[in-house]
């Protein structure tokens, strides 16, 4: 599933409730759940020597999907935003925030999301996964699907979006890619929430700051 680092390329997915397709939100109920977690995300102490290549992106270390190209996300004044991993069946954007040694934030942000979903007009159900709750959208007919883990101090949060008929995929995927990602906290005081910098590789930020001088 994983290989080498996907070419840079440029620049959001599900499991459902159902067996394929969009999610059945007629017939799910929703709840929340604490999961049992697995073997990762890894904190920065606890990085695994699996010789899993990763993408080092400064606060996050992700595998890169075999395959996939990379699409960066980048402010006009010149911080890099995100990085989202573009893949055939879905794109995964893998996020770390600055959480409270209590942990928990998850929780909230999640209800947030669910709130500004809605709003915005999207069906949204919460589902049980590895790591407690997992949310699944549909919008524009797109299929989202969001991950969130507390970790020490951090939390972590992925998001795939695709179509549906790629839905069971997508979201195996993002679960893979967030299961070998390693956060990179660092022990500077941070605000709850904030997001952790992300920082491209030389080669890619050279190669970024040709294409928009040329």
């Amino acid at each position: 599933m994983f290989g080498k680092r996907g070419k840079r390329g440029r620049h959001h997915v599900s499991k459902d409730s159902g067996r394929m397709g969009v999610p059945n939100y007629e017939d799910a109920e929703e709840f929340a759940d604490d999961g049992a977690s697995t073997s990762g995300p890894f904190d920065e102490t606890d990085a695994p020597e699996d010789g899993l290549s990763r993408l080092d992106l400064g606060s996050v270390r992700v595998p890169v999907p075999e395959g996939a190209q990379l699409q960066v996300e980048v402010d006009p004044s010149g911080p890099v935003r995100a990085v989202h991993l573009v893949t055939p069946i879905g794109q995964i954007t893998v996020s770390a925030y600055a959480a409270p040694r209590s942990g928990d934030l998850w929780p909230e942000i999640c209800e947030e999301l669910v709130t500004q979903l809605r709003g915005d007009g999207a069906r949204v159900i919460k589902e049980a996964g590895e790591w407690g709750t997992e949310l699944a959208a549909t919008a524009n007919n797109v299929v989202l699907r969001f991950i969130g883990v507390d970790g020490p101090r951090w939390m972590l949060r992925g998001v795939v979006a695709g179509p549906g008929e790629h839905n069971v995929m997508a979201s195996d995927l993002l679960r893979s890619v967030v299961r070998g990602t390693v956060v990179v906290r660092g022990v500077a005081p941070q605000p709850v929430r904030t997001p952790l910098p992300v920082e491209l590789p030389p080669a890619i930020a050279q190669h970024i700051q040709a294409q928009q001088q040329g």
